[in-house]
């Protein structure tokens, strides 16, 4: 009875998707662990007593025995191993314990505010790929002086946009857009579709122009390739080379690419919240780290990296969906059939 599980789970292990699954998985609770573990210590480095955010911020004056009350409720009179023993505890259990400052489940907290900042991180990602995908296959269609130079304006418009810091982004379009034509709230505390403009703007055009000088090389150099060479020759329109042979491959490294752009729009979304006095999981992590409020900040941050580990894993199967050479490596459950024997380097006739 007790050998069939064991031999069930070895035949499952040795699929290649499952296997697949399984370490990404392990990758999750690695990437928790390691946070959980920096947060934790570098807010102990950073110096200061976390019982002032209990008792109501520094200048409560509260009493020695209100001050070792609180020590006491809060685990804060424990040894700093066993301390971090009951984060790691908290983390792995999903109890992430109750906010110093606001006394409520810390739980309550990210479920309030994370909504706001994953659409905010949504909305930007995808305005970032509209953008970098219509800059890039206006610039690579071009043809002609003219063309040309409008590519080459495109190209430079590409590099400044990917510079632009968010915080002066955010100024100059709320001096334009809100202050002078009046356009668009400043500010925004909801889901209000014109609120969402301009801090949506904010964090979507510095993620384009990264995005778009990628994604333009790729398209490049996949038009001078020899599908695309033989597709021509059989008389496809550059509009059908363009949609049916090289934007596949264009694409490709803006795909790779989007896990990182979503990690940089959650950062992002620190300045841009406080900027545009938005609610949202960049609030709350700055005015936790200000209050040395651990639990808010231990949770905060690990929410935000297994919400990157996520996005990655979703990458990763798109990449597989979309380039089959990769699902020799692994399968990826939904995609039919079984394992494809991986393509031979420089065999792009597989997706052309």
């Amino acid at each position: 009875m007790t050998a069939v599980p064991a031999v069930a789970v070895r035949r499952a292990v040795r699929r290649p998707w499952l296997r697949w699954l399984l370490a990404r998985i392990g990758a999750a609770a690695l990437v928790a662990w390691v946070v959980a573990t920096v947060v934790f210590f570098a807010l102990r480095a950073a110096g200061g007593d976390p019982t002032e955010a209990i008792l109501g911020g520094p200048g409560s004056q509260a009493g020695p025995e209100a001050v070792a009350a609180a020590r006491a409720q809060y685990g804060l009179d424990q040894p700093l191993v066993v301390q971090y023993l009951v984060q790691l505890w908290r983390v792995a259990t999903f109890d992430l314990g109750d906010s110093y400052a606001r006394r409520v489940p810390v739980s309550d907290l990210l479920a309030e505010q994370l909504p706001g900042t994953m659409l905010l991180a949504v909305l930007a990602l995808a305005l970032a790929w509209v953008l970098a995908l219509a800059v890039a296959t206006l610039a690579v269609r071009a043809t002609g002086p003219v063309g040309r130079a409008c590519a080459a304006v495109l190209r430079g418009a590409e590099v400044v946009a990917a510079v632009l810091p968010h915080f002066w982004l955010g100024a100059v379009l709320i001096v334009v857009f809100s202050s002078t034509l009046g356009w668009f709230p400043a500010t925004s505390s909801g889901t209000d579709p014109a609120g969402l403009v301009l801090p949506t703007v904010t964090l979507a055009v510095p993620v384009a122009g990264f995005l778009g000088q990628v994604m333009r090389d790729s398209l490049e150099e996949a038009a001078v390739a020899p599908f695309a060479t033989s597709a021509r020759a059989r008389g496809a329109s550059p509009v059908r080379v363009l949609w049916r042979h090289t934007l596949r491959h264009g694409v490709l490294p803006a795909v790779s690419l989007s896990g990182w752009a979503f990690g940089s729009l959650l950062s992002g979304a620190v300045v841009v919240e406080t900027l545009f006095g938005r609610p949202g999981l960049g609030r709350l992590l700055l005015d936790a780290t200000m209050q040395r409020d651990v639990p808010v900040v231990v949770g905060a941050v690990v929410v935000v990296a297994l919400a990157y580990v996520v996005v990655m894993l979703l990458v990763d199967v798109v990449e597989r969906l979309l380039d089959p050479r990769l699902r020799g490596a692994a399968e990826v459950p939904g995609t039919p059939g079984g394992a494809a024997p991986a393509a031979r380097a420089g065999e792009p006739a597989v997706l052309g």
